[in-house]
């Protein structure tokens, strides 16, 4: 299994945002991020998203798991925090991708970031960007299919699902936000 990333290639990038009402001092997307139940990421991307969780990878650093729906693939991803901070995460992860051809992996990297704006209100953007691996480059060429064929399903489904995501993450974190400052 060749996993090695190439990033010179990519599949997917969509930046999306959305303004909430929220305390800025009082967003912390890490802490959202390792306490999110997992019936509140089903909420934020009915029918899509399908379970999440956290962990530590061996070394000690921190994981979220995802498992979600990204068109008709099923996406098992283990990201690892690069940058976990109140109001940015950074994360990247090598993805398992169930296909309805089969397995096969891609690096997803997802950036969660929150700024204030005035009066109250805070823009959040959810950035999510795709690399083929090798093994995904070898699995589309078994398929017949070629990369931009494959980048441009990639795109349309990623684009589809970040723009369900991101408004419904941006209020989840929002409220708790608003839940820290009333405590």
């Amino acid at each position: 299994m060749n996993t090695k990333v190439r990033t010179d290639l990519v599949l997917s990038s969509l930046a999306v945002t959305h303004e909430v009402t929220a305390p800025f001092d009082h967003v912390d997307i890490a802490d959202w991020l390792k306490t999110l139940p997992d019936h509140e990421y089903q909420r934020c991307a009915p029918g899509d998203h399908k379970a999440c969780g956290y962990t530590t990878d061996d070394d000690g650093t921190p994981m979220s798991i995802n498992v979600e729906m990204i068109g008709t693939s099923l996406v098992v991803q283990q990201y690892r925090f690069e940058v976990a901070e109140r109001h940015h995460c950074h994360m990247v992860s090598i993805s398992d991708v169930l296909t309805p051809s089969g397995w096969t992996t891609q690096q997803v990297i997802w950036d969660l970031l929150m700024e204030p704006l005035d009066d109250g209100r805070c823009r959040y953007t959810n950035t999510v960007t795709s690399h083929p691996t090798e093994r995904f480059l070898e699995f589309i060429a078994q398929q017949g299919q070629t990369f931009e064929e494959a980048a441009a399903a990639r795109q349309d489904a990623s684009g589809r699902h970040n723009r369900v995501e991101t408004p419904l993450f941006a209020e989840s974190i929002a409220r708790a936000a608003r839940a820290a400052a009333a405590a």
